[in-house]
C-alpha cells in the first residue's frame, strides 16, 4: 500500500531532473527547519519558564514587602505608582471573582507549576480578572492587622511573561528559508543546464547532423560526460567520412567496368532483346550504386534555402514529363519552407520512383499547408501499404512481402527519404490514400517569423 502510495506520488510530481531534485531539496529543508525547531523549542521552554516564574516571584515578594513596610497613608500611592509605572496591579481577591483560566500550553503548565511551587500550592492563575486581561496570580499576605492581611490578586501585563506568538521570528525563518530554496534552485539548474545541452546535441546526432563541441568545464563528472560525448561525435564525424569515401571509391571502381561491360554487351552483335534484357541488369546495379551513395550522403555541407515548394514540384513534373511519365501538380496554397534544396528534391525524386515502380503509373504531387505547415505529397494508386508496416518500411534495405519479387533497387528508397526529412527537422507519413493507394508525405516547420 505504501509503495502504491509513492508510485502514485511521483506520478503527479513534475518529470524533469531539475524539478524533482528542487522539491526533495525543499522537503528536506522543511523538515529539518521543523526538527531544529521543535529541539529548539523542547529544551529552551523549562529554562524559558524557569526564568519567567523567578521574575514572577520576585516582583510578588517585592510588591509584597513594599506594601507591608510601607506607611498606610502612602499605600494608595504607592499602588498608582505600580500602576501607572511597572503597569503592575493588585486588587483584594474574593471567592466570587469573575476570572479566566490560562491557556492549556506546555509552556505555561511548566510556568504555573513553577510559581506555585515557590508561592504555595494555594496560588491560583488567571488570564482576566473581572473582564481586565492580563497575568494574574494570587498570593497572599500574613499581617496582624486584618486590613493588611488577607488573599490579593497581583496583575503583570501578560506580554511581560507569556511571550506572544513571535511573528517576526517566523517572517526571518521563512525569508532564510526562501533564500536557501533559491540557493538549492541555482545549484540544480548549473547542474540541468549541462544535461539539457547533452539532450539537445544527442538530438542532433539522432537526425545525422554535427552537433556543437559541448563545454567541458563544471564538476568533474559533468566535464568527464562531456568529454566522452565530444570524443563519440568526433569519432562518428570520421566513421561517417571514411564510409563516404569507401563508398565513393566502390562506387567509382564498380561503374567504370559496368560501362565498359555495357559498352561491350552493345558491340557485341548479340540478339537484340539479350542486349536489352542485359543492358537493363546493367541499369539496375549502376542504380542500386546510386541508392547506396546516396543513403550515405551527408547533407549538411548544403545551406538552407527558401524555397517554394510548388516550384520544386513543377520542376520535377517538368523533367519525368520529358521521359513520357506526366506528373499533375496540385498546388493549394503558398508553401514556403527553408530547407537544404538539393536533399529534399531527392526525397521527392525517391518517392516518385518509388511509385512509378510499384504503382505502375505516374503519380500526382500535392503541395500546400497542414496546421500551418508546408507540405509536398506524393500520391498514388497502387497497391499502397499497411499500417503495420509503414515504420518497417522506413528502415533500410526493407520491404513488403509483395514486393520481394521485384529484385530491382536495394530498399533504401523510403530509409533515404527518412533520413533526408528527419535532417531537415520534418516529419515523413506514409498515409492510406482515399479510395486505394497511397500517400507519401514530407511535413516541413514551419518559416520562423522575423
Amino acid at each position: 500500500m505504501a509503495s502504491a502510495r509513492g508510485r502514485s506520488f511521483l506520478v503527479g510530481a513534475p518529470s524533469t531532473l531539475l524539478w524533482r531534485i528542487f522539491l526533495v531539496v525543499t522537503l528536506l529543508m522543511l523538515a529539518s527547519v521543523a526538527v531544529w525547531s521543535a529541539i529548539f523549542s523542547h529544551f529552551d521552554q523549562a529554562s524559558r519558564a524557569a526564568q519567567t516564574a523567578q521574575t514572577v516571584v520576585s516582583i510578588i515578594n517585592l510588591t509584597r514587602t513594599a506594601l507591608l513596610n510601607a506607611d498606610p497613608g502612602l499605600r494608595k500611592d504607592l499602588l498608582l505608582d505600580l500602576a501607572t509605572q511597572e503597569g503592575i496591579r493588585i486588587y483584594p481577591a474574593e471567592a466570587d471573582d469573575r476570572i479566566t483560566p490560562l491557556e492549556d500550553s506546555t509552556h505555561v503548565k511548566m510556568l504555573t507549576t513553577e510559581v506555585r511551587h515557590q508561592l504555595g500550592p494555594e496560588t491560583r492563575f488567571a488570564s482576566s480578572w473581572e473582564g481586565l486581561p492580563g497575568f494574574w496570580v494570587s498570593f497572599h499576605i500574613q499581617a496582624d492587622d486584618i486590613e493588611n492581611a488577607g488573599e490579593f490578586w497581583f496583575m503583570l501585563p501578560a506580554e511581560r511573561v507569556i511571550r506572544p506568538h513571535a511573528l517576526e521570528w517566523m517572517w526571518w525563518g521563512t525569508a532564510a528559508l526562501t533564500l536557501a530554496m533559491l540557493g538549492a534552485y541555482m545549484i540544480v539548474s548549473r547542474l540541468n543546464r549541462p544535461l539539457k545541452a547533452l539532450a539537445t546535441a544527442a538530438r542532433t546526432v539522432g537526425r545525422g547532423e554535427v552537433p556543437p563541441r559541448l563545454s567541458e568545464s563544471g564538476p568533474a563528472e559533468l566535464a568527464e560526460l562531456a568529454h566522452a560525448f565530444n570524443q563519440m561525435s568526433h569519432d562518428l564525424q570520421e566513421l561517417d567520412a571514411d564510409r563516404a569515401l569507401i563508398l565513393a571509391g566502390v562506387s567509382h571502381d564498380l561503374r567504370t567496368p559496368l560501362a565498359r561491360l555495357r559498352l561491350g554487351i552493345e558491340m557485341c552483335g548479340a540478339d537484340p532483346v539479350d542486349v536489352d534484357a542485359m543492358v537493363s541488369d546493367i541499369e539496375d546495379m549502376d542504380r542500386i550504386i546510386g541508392q547506396f551513395l546516396a543513403f550515405s550522403r551527408q547533407d549538411a555541407e548544403e545551406a538552407h534555402e527558401v524555397t517554394d515548394l510548388a516550384g520544386l514540384a513543377n520542376e520535377l513534373a517538368g523533367l519525368y514529363a520529358r521521359r513520357g511519365f506526366p506528373i499533375h501538380v496540385l498546388a493549394t496554397a503558398n508553401a514556403m519552407a527553408q530547407v537544404r534544396p538539393q536533399a529534399l528534391r531527392r526525397a521527392v525524386t525517391n518517392l516518385i520512383e518509388n511509385a512509378l515502380r510499384y504503382a505502375g503509373h505516374a503519380p500526382e504531387i500535392a503541395v500546400g499547408l497542414l496546421d500551418g505547415r508546408p507540405m509536398i505529397e506524393v500520391l498514388d494508386r497502387g497497391p499502397g501499404i499497411p499500417t503495420d508496416e509503414i515504420e518497417r518500411v522506413k528502415r533500410p534495405f526493407t520491404r513488403l512481402e509483395s514486393a520481394r519479387s521485384d529484385t530491382k533497387g536495394s530498399g533504401l528508397g523510403l530509409a533515404i527519404v527518412d533520413r533526408i526529412v528527419r535532417g531537415l527537422h520534418g516529419e515523413f507519413r506514409l498515409l492510406p490514400r482515399e479510395g486505394g493507394g497511397l500517400r507519401a508525405c514530407i511535413l516541413l516547420p514551419a518559416i520562423p517569423k522575423t
